[in-house]
């Protein structure tokens, strides 16, 4: 085959080519539209609600409405480039702990179940992103809720250098009777339904971005999961 009938013997792949990969950036366009649409039709209410709750509506509100402005930043980011306009902190863990288990108690209880706290950490001090390793607690207490029994312990102490934190639930097969038909087991069915593992993948990529660990151990009995982060340096240069 001489050289100009290999050229055009290739046209024909070539042109199909060109087409696949123009049909893949339409329906990659058409995709992005749809993403930024909905992320404007989620800005709406959101400014709707930050705006009628306001300060001083309750901590637990507030940090709410923050979170979700957050997560809002970062798929527009992840849609449209750039980088969420945040730095790492040195953060005091307890209150923001404190505060995640006081958004889900509530949740906890629609189900029949109880989430308690016992903080051993003294004053444990962390730097991070406070918007990724809220996420991370979140998600770490939510699974537990919908994935696991109805009592959930949250501990936090030290061991080493580094700050441990871990969700503990008593198993679904103490799951009592009366929790069946509850908002809350409709919403766990649900989301088990839908279930892909994004959260605990969340909880992977803080840990790792913030030079951790963390771990999961499943059993008859409930589920352990456990999230280690470094411990930071107080002012004065000795470990927190």
């Amino acid at each position: 085959m001489t050289e100009l009938a290999e050229i055009v013997a290739g046209w024909p792949l070539a042109a199909s080519i060109a087409a696949a990969a123009t049909a893949r950036g339409l329906r990659a366009g058409r995709r992005r539209t749809a993403l930024n649409e909905a992320l404007h039709e989620l800005r709406r209410p959101l400014h709707s609600i930050a705006l009628a709750t306001g300060p001083g509506s309750g901590p637990r509100v507030e940090s709410s409405v923050r979170l979700a402005a957050m997560a809002l930043e970062r798929l527009d980011c992840e849609i449209n480039g750039g980088a969420p306009s945040r730095a790492r902190e040195v953060l005091a863990v307890r209150s923001l702990l404190e505060s995640t288990v006081g958004r889900w108690k509530a949740r906890a209880s629609l189900g029949c179940g109880s989430l308690t706290l016992r903080w051993r950490a003294g004053e444990a001090l962390v730097e991070a992103d406070r918007f990724e390793l809220a996420q991370a607690l979140d998600n770490l207490i939510v699974n537990a809720i919908e994935h696991g029994g109805p009592s959930i312990a949250v501990e936090a102490g030290v061991r080493g250098e580094r700050l441990r934190v871990s969700v503990v639930d008593s198993g679904r097969a103490s799951r009592p009777d009366s929790r069946r038909g509850t908002p809350a087991e409709v919403i766990a069915r649900l989301a088990g339904r839908r279930r892909h593992g994004h959260g605990l993948a969340v909880v992977r990529r803080v840990a790792a971005a913030h030079r951790g660990r963390f771990a999961l151990r499943r059993s008859e009995d409930g589920t352990v999961a456990v999230l280690e982060l470094p411990l930071a340096k107080d002012p004065s240069g000795s470990a927190a």
